[in-house]
């Protein structure tokens, strides 16, 4: 199951609806739920590294 199929995709999208100005919602298309724990090729660190910056300063 890809990520963009995720059973818990969802939720993200009802909390990102919730508050849309606030959070991102970021789909690594490539990975499936558990890749994102050891496939560090899939993670996209720039998008996190941009959020993170932007919205934690």
């Amino acid at each position: 199951m890809a990520v963009a199929d995720a059973h818990s995709r969802y939720y993200s999208e009802d909390v990102r609806a919730m508050a849309p100005y606030t959070i991102g919602l970021l789909i690594a298309p490539a990975a499936d739920h558990v890749d994102l724990y050891h496939r560090k090729e899939l993670i996209p660190f720039d998008k996190l590294d941009e959020f993170f910056t932007k919205n934690l300063v």
